[in-house]
């Protein structure tokens, strides 16, 4: 996460995203994030983790893995702060500008790892994880995530994608079928909200990106395509330009009314559908905890989204989370047995357990499929054909700028229509391309 990547809860007004970009246009440049060249035995690491919807059950098996490090480690102390998924940029980039602050060991959404190493902030354990025994069963595409140029910058801490939540009780109640279309989809959403006007029918939000592009890509469109070693993006083709249309479609006062959701974000979306304000919503593995302990328990499915034709999926954002250890870090090998704690087969079952978090082992994929079937639409998910991102240390900055969000934000809100502002998208994304080099 996202990204990962990829869960990017803020609910923003227009005042507060300009802001944003501002300040994220404004970073100060990196330095170069020389190592500390010590590797202190004892003292504290700091740890920077994301804050998660109903983040206790993440803090307790945290906590556990935490416990266990500094009892196999004597004069090892661990401090762990849980920072905005929305406010990253500017904290990680801060840190890797001023290494006395820094923390050493952060999570990271997997589509900000080219950034990061080009920004010169995390370090190379690529020896650490050849040499690490648990690493041999990570999934290929969760190790790709944390490799650059052939070496490795981390441990991948989660693999995640979205699928369809919906409320059993109001598709019973309405006498609904499961939408096998993204058509039907909006048919479906505009049919419950008609008959409960309190309900979204599908919430959905202007900044929740990786909601959005499952419709751009069935579609047949792409966010970006690679050019002379470098990308140029996608987003204003004329395929694009449907799945645009068609999330954007999905704004109004027949499903979403834009003055509540265009500032909403993924995480603000699965909110809405925990707590029973909405019937549909797209969320992610990841997310299964949080509507768990919402009002909906009980009464709620889940089935992978579906696309432009029936009996299709619409391909996923393959997102997920990362560890690593920052260059500048004094505690180099604390730093990566702590991450290896962390990311370690042990925690992310527990993480699963307490999450739903996918884990990145292949085994202990397996192992959990097996005895919880809520996994079974988002495996099926990322069998049918999970996307990704450009892999270019632009994204990060394209990301960051809201780049895309405020592609919907301006069609939602009427400012401008798809052409206009998919055209101005482009530019700031190719701008982005090429002073990524």
């Amino acid at each position: 996460m996202k990204l990962s990547a990829p869960r990017i809860r803020a609910a923003r007004t227009a005042a507060v995203l300009a802001a944003l970009v501002v300040a994220t246009a404004c970073a100060p440049q990196t330095s170069d994030n020389s190592s500390s060249g010590k590797d202190e035995k004892s003292g504290t690491l700091r740890v920077w983790l994301f804050q998660e919807v109903g983040n206790k059950p993440k803090e307790k098996v945290v906590d556990a893995a935490v416990a266990a490090f500094e009892k196999a480690h004597k004069g090892a102390r661990v401090n762990i702060e849980y920072i905005p998924v929305e406010t990253r940029a500017q904290r990680i980039k801060a840190a890797f500008n001023d290494p006395k602050s820094a923390p050493d060991v952060i999570e990271y959404g997997n589509t900000d790892t080219a950034g990061y190493v080009k920004d010169g902030g995390l370090a190379d354990i690529s020896g650490e994880f050849a040499a690490w025994d648990e690493a041999k069963d990570t999934d290929p595409t969760a190790r790709q995530s944390v490799t650059v140029d052939g070496k490795v910058y981390g441990a991948p801490y989660f693999v995640g994608v979205r699928a369809l939540y919906y409320r059993t009780d109001v598709f019973k109640e309405l006498d609904l079928t499961v939408p096998k279309t993204q058509a039907e989809l909006a048919e479906t959403a505009r049919r419950i909200h008609a008959a409960k006007p309190d309900l979204y029918g599908l919430a959905v939000g202007g900044a929740y990106t990786y909601g959005a592009m499952p419709f751009i890509w069935a579609n047949g469109g792409e966010l970006a395509q690679g050019k002379g070693g470098s990308y140029a993006s996608a987003i204003a083709s004329a395929e694009a330009r449907k799945g645009i249309k068609a999330y954007t479609s999905l704004f109004g006062d027949t499903n979403c009314p834009a003055a509540k959701c265009a500032g909403m974000g993924g995480n603000d979306t699965v909110t809405a559908f925990a707590s029973g304000k909405a019937a549909m919503a797209i969320g992610g593995d990841f997310s299964h905890a949080a509507v768990e302990a919402g009002t909906v328990k009980g009464t709620y499915a889940v089935v992978p989204l579906p696309g432009v034709k029936a009996g299709s999926v619409a391909p996923a954002f393959a997102g997920g989370n990362n560890l690593g250890v920052l260059k500048s870090t004094a505690h180099r090998t604390l730093a990566v047995d702590l991450m290896e704690q962390l990311a370690s087969k042990k925690t992310q079952s527990e993480l699963f357990d307490a999450m739903g978090f996918l884990p990145t082992y292949t085994d202990v994929r397996e192992q959990v499929a097996d005895r919880e079937p809520f996994v079974a639409p988002f495996v099926k998910t990322l069998a049918s054909g999970a996307r990704f991102v450009p892999a270019s240390p632009a994204w990060a900055q394209i990301d960051a700028s809201l780049v895309l969000p405020t592609m919907f934000q301006e069609i939602v809100s009427g400012k401008k229509d798809v052409a206009k502002a998919s055209e101005d998208a482009a530019k700031k994304m190719n701008d982005a391309f090429s002073s990524a080099g």
